[in-house]
């Protein structure tokens, strides 16, 4: 039987602050990862291969088996619904948090509330539990520009120091989430590689509490 397995890692951010701690544990990628045209990328470890892809792409590898571990935002997880994964572990990396956003007193007149933002579903969620009708917009980046061009009264947005928010004259309003990468399993995986499975989530665990 097969037991070497992959992991999915989040491009950009998380990649950056994954890959020293795959290196501390003896499974730092054999090729460049900023040069390779690999796709499917072998580790110091022999059992273990990584693959590098879209931050939203990481939950979908790992729920279908493509993946049989990844490590993605608890934002991610949030947005896509993570019921069906094992949420191992908080890695305690990429923190910040996910915050309703906009100028202190919005004004949306006798309109339904604009919420610009690529997390639809939290958002739906978050207002609904707070018994408000909201209009949804979904965009992919710039959510600052939005209440500045009245496309939207406020934004639902990762939040790290606030710079940017104060820079164009917004502010945090609303928290909704501390956010940070978490390590999450195919549920298949656990029991199919259980041996490999439990050595790679113990290194990941040593690491986390040394």
């Amino acid at each position: 039987m097969n037991d070497k397995i992959t992991i999915a890692i989040s491009k950009g951010r998380i990649l950056a602050d994954t890959l020293p701690v795959l290196e501390k544990m003896g499974m730092a990628p054999l090729e460049d990862l900023d040069t390779t045209r690999k796709l499917l990328i072998d580790t110091e470890h022999p059992q273990v291969r990584v693959v590098v892809v879209r931050a939203t792409d990481v939950p979908t590898y790992v729920q279908y088996g493509a993946a049989d571990l990844g490590i993605a935002g608890k934002d991610v997880l949030m947005e896509s619904g993570s019921e069906s994964l094992y949420e191992l572990m908080d890695l305690d990396i990429c923190k910040c948090k996910l915050m309703v956003a906009g100028y202190k007193e919005p004004k949306h007149g006798a309109r339904r509330m604009r919420v610009a933002t690529k997390y639809v579903h939290v958002a739906q969620e978050y207002f609904a539990q707070q018994g408000k009708q909201v209009e949804i917009i979904k965009l992919y980046g710039s959510m600052e520009l939005a209440p500045m061009t009245d496309l939207a009264d406020i934004i639902v947005d990762l939040v790290d120091t606030g710079n940017t928010l104060r820079a164009n004259g917004l502010e945090p309003l609303e928290h909704i989430a501390d956010i940070s990468s978490r390590l999450v399993a195919n549920k298949a995986s656990m029991k199919v590689k259980f041996d490999t499975m439990q050595t790679v989530v113990e290194q990941f665990r040593q690491h986390l509490t040394a």
